[in-house]
């Protein structure tokens, strides 16, 4: 039996300019593999999250004092809030790609007829849902005990959405570039972790010395921080225009990259 045309003679393809149906289902696909494992990707990190406030604030929030104006536990939160978020979006897209390839079945993302824009649009809306989700969990469960409100609700929404965009872009890079869990795992533990622990998660970048802020500020995930730490507490060290802007901008760039790698199938055909 011959393949059906997918393109017809006007080189469009038959079922229009975006396949929906094969986009839902990538993204369907993708939050299927999280929800059917909550445990491990919603109330884990939840856990951790509320661990981190807890820990920090009774070792240190006690002698600490105000930082920014407000109370460390509640300077603390958004930033905890964004490395969960962070976190978990990377690893549902790294993951999903690296499981795909040690199976051998990454064929079946290859294959059907879905162009590059909506495989890195499938896997990106997955990811960022999966970071919701966290999100949700950690802002339901913590932010009660802590007494503590959103100041700008739209801002908050913008930084979750970049943070969980620009995490899920870097973890389909890190996927396409890894054929083993021990490859995936070094990127995140020598990135990722790295880049969250010195970005003013747990301190204003205002104590820093001259040098460290400017080095401070070509990382990205303290745009991200800072960006919801002004969402949710209405202060910050920086304008969160221009860290809207510099993570808005480095979605972009990297969804090009995606795009031209899945283009190409670099790493991922071979």
């Amino acid at each position: 039996m011959t393949q059906p045309r997918q393109i017809n003679a006007m080189g469009q393809r038959r079922f229009g300019r975006v396949n929906w149906l094969g986009l839902r289902t990538v993204i369907e696909r993708e939050v299927k593999r999280f929800t059917s494992v909550w445990s491990q990707t919603v109330l884990a990190p939840l856990i951790t999250a509320a661990l981190f406030l807890l820990v920090f604030d009774l070792a240190i929030g006690t002698s600490r004092g105000q930082v920014m104006g407000v109370a460390y536990a509640h300077f603390l939160a958004p930033g905890i809030l964004m490395m969960s978020v962070m976190q978990n979006a990377f690893a549902n897209t790294a993951s999903s790609l690296v499981i795909s390839k040690v199976q051998g079945n990454i064929v079946d993302t290859l294959m059907p007829p879905l162009s590059p824009l909506e495989l890195v649009i499938g896997y990106t809306v997955g990811g960022m849902l999966r970071g919701y989700a966290v999100a949700f969990a950690v802002i339901l469960v913590t932010f009660p005990f802590l007494k503590l409100g959103i100041a700008h609700p739209l801002w908050a929404f913008l930084f979750l959405s970049l943070g969980s965009a620009l995490l899920s872009l870097i973890g389909l890079l890190a996927g396409i570039v890894s054929d083993r869990f021990d490859q995936m795992n070094a990127i995140t533990n020598f990135i990722i972790t790295p880049l969250s622990f010195l970005s003013g998660t747990f301190y204003s970048i205002d104590i820093l010395p001259a040098t460290m802020q400017t080095i401070t500020h070509f990382n990205p995930v303290f745009y991200l921080i800072d960006g919801m730490r002004y969402g949710v507490i209405g202060v910050s060290d920086r304008s969160p225009v221009l860290g809207a802007a510099v993570c808005g901008g480095l979605c972009l760039v990297l969804a090009f990259w995606g795009w031209r790698w899945f283009s190409t199938g670099y790493r991922l055909k071979s």
